[in-house]
């Protein structure tokens, strides 16, 4: 067969599948959709996974099931993933973990740019700077000009080495110049207990597991991550203190690479619709939670934007993980 032969042969190859592929997103889901949320049960992740379950059902007249798979700091779920067919049947509910693991780990047993297809961004949920409420301190400048006058006197709690409330205290340490000492926690609850218990004086943590505690005067909410301040929640944002500063956790929807484009737009309109519910836009709100949507292609610029971001700072922070 000559070249053009053989091009012509791939070009009429090509013309048979993009129908074949319209067919396939028309008809799909055919089945029950596996959506894996790569940590345990319960906690923001999983009341996005639920919504998005709920919602996915209800548009489509399908099913979508939540599976939780977690360990290795969202790793052994988003790895799963990125093994499995690409065939819209299997999901990822990833977060920014997806940017910081690839420069915290060693190794990894997938790419999540080229191992995963992403289909939508969920939501973002900004963490709140809070303090240990017997600490003279009530502004992001009072806790530097305190950190600075007590270098290293002042622990910080995370939820592991590498989770996004580290690397943002890593963030604030870097930008301000202050000395902390981080203290790593098997969860956000745990170090939320050790901060309560007055083992460590800081944290990052979700407004929505911090209110009730800054309401009872046990610890005091400081400032909120998000590159502005929050609707309904009556905090200044770090950025007015740190100009720059902007360390939101988000969630997105992905599949592993390889799924027709078809079926990922198809995932990525009834994700946007259920975003765009009044239902959902409650919820979200109801979490300190801000709905983001939009397209593929802005998802993958999110992910290499955040990769390229978070580099550096755990670099700095010295955090390794074999």
């Amino acid at each position: 067969m000559n070249l053009k032969s053989l091009l012509l042969a791939c070009a009429s190859a090509v013309a048979l599948l993009v129908p074949a592929a319209s067919v396939l997103a028309q008809d799909y889901p055919a089945k029950p959709v596996k959506l894996v949320s790569p940590y345990a049960p319960g906690g923001s992740t999983g009341v996005v996974a639920r919504l998005l379950a709920k919602k996915f059902g209800d548009q489509t007249g399908g099913s979508m099931i939540v599976e939780n798979k977690p360990g290795a700091a969202s790793n052994i779920g988003s790895d799963m993933v990125a093994k499995s067919p690409p065939d819209g049947y299997t999901l990822l509910m990833g977060t920014s973990s997806l940017a910081i693991n690839p420069t915290l780990y060693k190794s990894m047993s997938f790419d999540p740019l080229k191992d995963l297809a992403p289909v939508t961004a969920l939501i973002s949920s900004p963490n709140v700077l809070a303090v240990d409420a017997s600490l003279p301190i009530r502004s992001v400048k009072e806790l530097i000009d305190y950190a600075r006058a007590n270098p290293g006197k002042l622990n910080y709690g995370s939820s592991g080495n590498g989770a996004t409330n580290h690397m943002a205290m890593e963030m604030l340490k870097t930008m301000a110049g202050v000395q902390l000492t981080h203290v790593p926690f098997k969860g956000g609850g745990e170090a939320l207990a050790a901060l309560l218990g007055g083992q460590i004086q800081v944290m990052f943590n979700p407004a929505s597991t911090l209110q009730q505690h800054h309401n009872s005067g046990r610890i005091r909410m400081l400032a909120v991550t998000s590159e502005k301040r929050m609707e309904g929640l009556a905090l200044p944002a770090v950025s007015e203190t740190l100009p720059g500063f902007e360390s939101s956790v988000w969630f997105a929807l992905f599949a592993p690479a390889g799924t027709p484009a078809p079926i990922i737009q198809k995932l990525s309109a009834e994700t946007n619709k259920a975003l765009a519910d009044k239902e959902s836009l409650a919820l979200l709100k109801e979490h300190g939670m801000l709905p983001l949507g939009g397209t593929p292609e802005q998802l993958r610029a999110l992910l290499l934007k955040d990769t390229a971001r978070w580099a550096p700072i755990v670099k700095a922070s010295g955090a390794k993980v074999d």
